[in-house]
């Protein structure tokens, strides 16, 4: 940031732009601090105000970068909004690799740890729960049913150290080709969840007749059945009462052992971060976002994973990735995602500037290209290692990125099956999510916010906006709770026990 927060009530974020940010609302006629420059109209908290002349058809600059076309004359003082600024198909030049290096990893002496449990796979859980995963939406009633008994009506008794029990429901599994890329999808995301490490045990459960045959899921990626693998089908057991019944007592049977896990120090190379933001704002890409994107390199600088996600909202931003990805073949599959967006909204009669949201908008952000910019921060300045397709296991160290649409039930369900066994979720306009069996942490970007919606919010990053902190020193607060939070202590979400139906598989293609 160019200009200091607590000097002036705009914020400039680098010296080619042509817009500012308005760090607390500005009156009309106040001066920006910028040059002889004074507000024309109000400008609201997060929004944008004009520090440049821009002619009707010329490009706007936030951020250095392009977020769209003055649909307008714009003048010195104006505020620059969805009424003169609009959406322009991105053009931004790529140069794979420019900024290519190798991660810069700390010795092995000097990296952290944190308090997880070891699983036999070689994965490292920050959480103990136990998971029943649905094939089908039929089987979803019965699976919500034994998740009660054990969480509302004593059924965890006598053991503390299993967190819950989790009913990962869908409304999907049925009416869908095996041989379709939403069946590859769905099938992924239930057999990534059947392996989490932060489930002790698993219980997956059929209706019988569905399209999405548990033996099926288990074939293709290798689950066979132990102890802490259970499979069952409602129409096979005799129906709803028998199977909540007998799984209650399957259920019952892991719990010693689930109990008897205990938290041991690992390195930080067992945690994988899912990065994620919604419901951002004006502020989003000052505060929250930059501040996770520090803590994502001190993570992946200790030897940890970071995934970036949400292909819509990279939009436009994609360039900046690119330069860093490890190789040519990293950039490229990357942009192959971005032309499958494209080609798939085209086919739709949508188009990418569907988003930024209603609240987006209400909070500052104007096209998706603005929106896109501010997200990208959230992952930091390492080197691009892998891109992979939604659900697909994250097997590579480091920061890596994983093509999802931009709804954050979606695409967070997609990191989790991927392997994230943490979440940071950072928002301007306020969260209430969980994402159960991960804990959340969520952020907020400015004060107002977290102090409204306190009983949600675990972080605050306003401090950046007001000039009380610096990014660097909001991303060291931040690492420390990430390391904190994985060995146990609890979030805002999982104090409240909310995050029970943020489960939601990438439904794609047809329903017949």
């Amino acid at each position: 940031m160019l200009t200091r927060p607590d000097a002036a009530p705009v914020i400039v974020l680098n010296p080619d732009d042509d817009v500012a940010v308005a760090r607390r609302a500005v009156a009309p006629g106040e001066p920006l601090g910028v040059e002889a420059i004074a507000a024309r109209m109000e400008i609201p908290s997060g929004h944008k105000v004009a520090i440049r002349a821009v002619p009707a058809g010329g490009r706007v600059l936030k951020y250095g970068q392009v977020i769209g076309l003055a649909t307008a004359d714009i003048a010195p003082g104006d505020h620059v909004h969805l009424h003169n600024l609009a959406m322009q198909d991105s053009a931004v030049r790529h140069e794979f690799c420019a900024d290519a290096r190798p991660t810069p990893l700390l010795p092995e002496a000097e990296r952290r740890t944190f308090q997880g449990f070891a699983r036999a796979d070689g994965q490292v859980g920050t959480r103990n729960y136990i998971g029943i995963v649905s094939s089908v939406n039929c089987s979803a009633t019965v699976a919500k049913a034994v998740a009660d008994h054990f969480n509302n009506k004593g059924g965890l008794e006598g053991f503390a150290n299993v967190d819950g029990v989790v009913a990962l429901t869908h409304g999907q599994g049925c009416a869908l080709s095996v041989k379709s890329e939403a069946y590859d999808y769905l099938t992924r995301t239930l057999s990534g969840y059947a392996r989490h490490p932060n489930f002790a045990g698993i219980l997956m459960i059929g209706l019988g007749c569905e399209s999405n045959q548990i033996s099926f899921i288990q074939s293709r990626y290798g689950l066979e059945e132990s102890a802490r693998l259970r499979t069952m089908t409602i129409q096979d057991r005799g129906g709803t009462r028998r199977t909540i019944e007998e799984a209650v007592a399957i259920i019952r049977g892991m719990l010693p052992e689930a109990n008897a896990a205990q938290r041991t120090a690992q390195p930080l190379s067992g945690l994988k971060l899912a990065l994620e933001c919604g419901g951002s704002d004006g502020y989003s890409g000052i505060s929250a976002n930059p501040a996770l994107g520090y803590a994502s390199d001190l993570l992946v600088r200790h030897g940890g994973t970071t995934c970036l996600a949400e292909t819509p909202e990279i939009y436009g931003a994609e360039h900046l990735l690119t330069r860093r990805a490890a190789t040519p073949a990293v950039a490229r599959k990357l942009m192959d995602r971005i032309e499958w967006w494209q080609s798939y909204t085209e086919r739709h009669g949508a188009e990418l500037n569907n988003n930024p949201s209603h609240g987006n908008k209400a909070g500052g952000l104007t096209t998706i290209l603005e929106k896109s910019l501010g997200a990208v921060a959230k992952g930091g300045s390492m080197p691009l290692e892998a891109v992979y397709e939604y659900a697909e296991t994250i097997d590579r160290p480091g920061f890596v990125f994983m093509d999802t649409p931009g709804y954050d039930p979606v695409a967070v369900t997609g990191q989790v099956a991927g392997g994230c066994n943490m979440l940071v979720f950072t928002t301007g306009r306020g969260s209430v999510s969980g994402w159960k069996p991960v804990p959340t942490i969520k952020v907020a970007t400015n004060t107002p916010m977290f102090e409204h919606m306190s009983e949600d919010m675990d972080f605050d990053c306003g401090g950046i906006v007001t000039g009380a902190e610096t990014i660097e020193a909001a991303g060291r607060r931040m690492f420390e709770q990430i390391l904190a939070t994985a060995s146990g202590e609890r979030t805002r979400s999982e104090i409240y026990d909310y995050g029970d139906n943020e489960f939601v598989p990438w439904q794609l293609g047809a329903i017949t």
